[in-house]
């Protein structure tokens, strides 16, 4: 009796150790402001499995709840409890945003399209970073309509805007589907040639925020070629194989192993900030991209697409300085990004195609989803 009694102490000391985390909604009021003259709010979607929370400035996914193996929730996206801390920055920008009119960079800046040379707002060095100073980040979304598992946001980028010629009218999605689904579509139109390739930018780490790095995470990538870069993070128009390089990742596997190899590639970008080359099938309207598995909780996250290129992004240049929704300093590879996006700086290469070029009488359209999954422990 005795050592019966001991046992149900020690199983709720246990319990009491190891709760289940449920989830924690952000108050609405936290977001509620009114931003360039338009009303910011924060949107609430959930499935039963998944719980996002939502705000229009820069289309944020500013929380992403999952359950673990224990059905212990985990906010698994980095983010602010604020938007004042989202205004007011002094840490990673892009955190949960849609990235564009033009995704990732743009070489010195510039570009030529149709004979003329257009001149854009730099804010990566030398370069113009996922659309310049202002971008589809720091602006405020028209919310068309919104219910418990979909959002739709619209905006109008003005020509001229950050540099870029044509007036550019953008309508985004997010939904959440009844099979554990997190699908982005775009469709944009132009009333001038145009560049334009959106992407999504939440930062994901499967063990929940503020619970440690990415090196851990297990990643597959569906590709045999990437897009070498130069010393500025730049693609060099030129193709590599993958195949035995710390690139490699065909197989699953730790994205940890080859981190810190000796590599040009990976110095220059402190880490991986680099685009492969979807394998696709021409027949399907999209397809998988990648899946990223954190192995003790068991999450896991499927990547697919339509697109020609997935970047991924280590978080190499979190420094700290942003203080996340957990209460922690957001360190270094802390969170990574699977941005789904036609080929950086594909403008200025020859070699580089399709370009992200948008005509007149023409209709971008992309779509993205985030697919997600618990797996079942490993039998020994």
């Amino acid at each position: 009796m005795k050592k019966a009694l001991t046992l149900f102490a020690i199983a709720l000391l246990l319990v009491g150790c190891n709760p289940k985390k449920e989830v924690k909604l952000i108050p609405a009021e936290n977001f509620t402001k009114e931003v360039d003259g338009k009303s910011v709010s924060l949107y609430t979607l959930h499935n039963g499995f998944l719980t996002m929370q939502v705000t229009n400035y820069g289309g944020r996914v500013v929380a992403l709840w999952m359950p673990d193996r224990r059905g212990s929730f985990e906010d698994i996206v980095l983010g602010y409890d604020h938007l004042d801390k989202y205004l007011n920055n002094n840490g990673e920008r892009y955190l949960g945003a849609v990235v564009g009119r033009c995704a990732n960079r743009i070489s010195n800046g510039t570009f030529t399209l149709d004979d003329i040379t257009y001149q854009l707002t730099k804010n990566d060095g030398e370069n113009t970073l996922h659309g310049g100073l202002i971008g589809a980040d720091k602006r405020v979304w028209d919310v068309v309509s919104s219910n418990d598992s979909v959002i739709q946001m619209h905006t109008v980028f003005t020509d001229g805007e950050d540099g870029f010629p044509g007036n550019l009218d953008v309508t985004m999605s997010y939904t959440l589907t009844h099979d554990n689904q997190f699908v982005i579509r775009y469709s944009a139109t132009t009333d001038a040639p145009t560049l334009c390739n959106f992407s999504h930018h939440s930062f994901f780490n499967l063990k929940g925020e503020g619970n440690g790095t990415i090196i851990d995470h297990e990643l597959q990538i569906n590709s045999r070629y990437m897009t070498t870069i130069d010393e500025h993070i730049v693609p060099t128009g030129k193709f590599s194989g993958v195949k035995a390089t710390p690139f490699d990742f065909l197989e699953k596997h730790r994205i940890g192993d080859n981190i810190a190899a000796d590599d040009e590639q990976l110095k220059n970008a402190k880490g991986y900030d680099h685009n492969w080359i979807m394998d696709k099938t021409k027949s399907k309207e999209y397809a998988w991209n990648a899946t990223l598995t954190e192995p003790v909780s068991g999450r896991e996250m499927q990547v697919w697409s339509d697109q020609v290129g997935l970047q991924f992004y280590s978080g190499n240049f979190f420094d700290g300085k942003g203080i996340g929704k957990c209460g922690k300093p957001l360190n270094i590879r802390e969170g990574l990004a699977l941005e789904t996006q036609c080929f950086p700086d594909a403008i200025n290469h020859e070699n580089l195609s399709p370009k992200p070029i948008l005509r007149p009488g023409d209709t971008y359209h992309q779509i993205c989803i985030y697919k997600f999954a618990v797996l079942p422990k490993e039998k020994k």
